[in-house]
């Protein structure tokens, strides 16, 4: 073999070399993947969420109230306990296992001073027996028990203290930027709006200075990558998406390359039509409008016409 078979031998066994570490890396940080799975408390074997709606059946969770699908789930997130995600890193779609997680690494250890005593008239009447969930002082709750004026609450996670197993399979690894961006955001809200991703041209202002220190201000065209989401009413009552909305539009930003995220509000027609021509009426339109607007409501219509004619005569 001459000088120069030898060089491309030993170049081909590097390039051979480099594509088996490419292969066998895996997933890395910030990859998205979409992620089955079922997990359970170590110690009785309930299951405490899933993504299979025939497990949520069997475990006799109401399956009218959630969309039991697989998730998808972005790589140093925080989307997933740090001992899962440890296992998913370096991993391959279709591989599947058990992640033990121990409770200091998924809700933390139980912690009785967590357990108080507090007035009985905290707590609205409506939610005073035992088990119901209470917030006291901004703080989340269970209510143990409640003997005259007094209750006790815990403050401990539902889950503190519990062992638990993450059953998973990864199904596929995602690259489109816009189920990227609905993954991320059905992770926060419980579910996934509608989203959508535009390329738009602003024209942006440099300021510069010349040779004589005179300043000169330029313009070019700049574009920007921004993301649409369409904002359901469920969205827009989501305690998580109207305390922390701007946290979570930074964090997509971050992790999808984006320059703006745009929330657009949608008001379908219907239902209200009525309410829009009283309004519509008392803005500008004539007595006879009003009448109209008020004929099914329980008030006299003729009266307050009557009234209103009177105003517009003395004005």
């Amino acid at each position: 073999m001459s000088d120069q078979e030898q060089a491309d031998a030993a170049e081909d066994d590097v390039e051979a070399e480099t594509d088996a570490e490419t292969e066998t890396a895996g997933l890395e940080d910030g990859d998205f993947v979409r992620v089955a799975y079922t997990i359970r408390t170590a110690d009785d074997d309930r299951v405490i969420d899933t993504t299979d709606e025939a497990v949520a059946e069997e475990a006799e969770i109401d399956t009218e109230e959630h969309e039991f699908e697989p998730r998808i789930i972005s790589l140093g997130a925080g989307h997933v306990f740090p001992s899962v995600e440890e296992a998913f890193l370096g991993a391959a779609v279709g591989d599947e296992g058990v992640v033990d997680v121990p409770a200091d690494d998924a809700f933390g250890a139980y912690d009785p001073d967590e357990v108080e005593t507090v007035k009985a008239d905290k707590i609205p009447e409506d939610s005073r027996y035992p088990g119901a969930q209470v917030q006291i002082d901004n703080r989340q709750g269970y209510l143990e028990t409640i003997i005259g004026g007094r209750a006790r609450v815990d403050f401990n996670h539902p889950l503190a203290g519990e062992d638990l197993e993450y059953e998973y399979e990864i199904l596929e690894e995602i690259d489109d930027r816009e189920q990227q961006a609905a993954g991320m955001l059905g992770m926060y809200l419980q579910e996934a709006p509608e989203v959508r991703i535009e390329t738009v041209t602003e024209e942006e202002e440099t300021v510069s200075e010349d040779d004589d220190g005179e300043e000169i201000v330029e313009t070019e065209d700049v574009e920007k990558d921004v993301l649409y989401v369409t904002a359901t009413q469920a969205m827009q009552m989501n305690q998580q998406w109207m305390f922390q909305k701007q946290q979570i539009a930074q964090d997509l930003m971050s992790r999808l390359d984006l320059d703006r995220v745009v929330v657009e509000e949608v008001i379908e027609g219907g239902g209200m039509g009525g309410l829009g021509g009283m309004m519509g009426g008392m803005g500008g339109a004539g007595a006879g409008d009003i009448e109209e607007a008020l004929e099914d409501v329980d008030v006299d219509a003729d009266e307050i016409v009557d009234e209103l004619d009177e105003d517009l005569d003395e004005e």
